[in-house]
């Protein structure tokens, strides 16, 4: 059964971290379909938080399609999210790389600003400046259309 953690100085509203600790157990694989939630009681208990708060984490997780809620029985997982696994070859290729981060040096903030750069940076849609992407040419000091960013496309329609 999953434990909810609360940082109560994220910033985070407390339901979103239920969220978003809830889907992330369901993309580890910790969590599947048919697994019960811990009840609000439980949840107020080793969290100290408001029942309400628990209530409203777990309508967002039905919104979404990811629980659902029985009656006198408690809430369910019903969706499932990722094809990832806790105990996978890449789970254990990315703890070794944190585990050698932390040898070097790196805290805890400087391994996820890290991190995030990478996959923000591998897991874009589209670049975020058009020179960089495949097959734009250009030459320094001139625009050609390709390396206009949109941005500047939308300033000059204005300018």
């Amino acid at each position: 059964m999953i434990e909810y953690r609360i940082d109560r100085r994220s910033g985070v509203a407390t339901y979103l971290q239920i969220v978003q600790q809830t889907k992330q157990a369901l993309r580890l694989g910790l969590l599947e379909p048919g697994d019960k939630l811990p009840t609000a009681r439980e949840v107020v208990a080793a969290t100290a938080i408001n029942p309400n708060t628990v209530l409203k984490a777990y309508r967002e997780l039905e919104r979404e399609g990811l629980a659902e809620g029985r009656r006198g029985l408690g809430t369910f997982v019903r969706g499932t999210l990722g094809r990832g696994s806790a105990d996978s070859a890449l789970r254990a290729e990315l703890a070794a790389w944190a585990d050698r981060a932390h040898a070097g040096g790196l805290d805890k903030d400087d391994v996820t600003a890290l991190f995030t750069s990478v996959v923000e940076e591998r897991f874009e849609e589209r670049p975020k400046h058009a020179k960089h992407a495949k097959g734009t040419k250009g030459t320094k000091g001139t625009k050609g259309t390709k390396d206009i960013t949109r941005t500047e496309r939308i300033k000059g329609d204005h300018a």
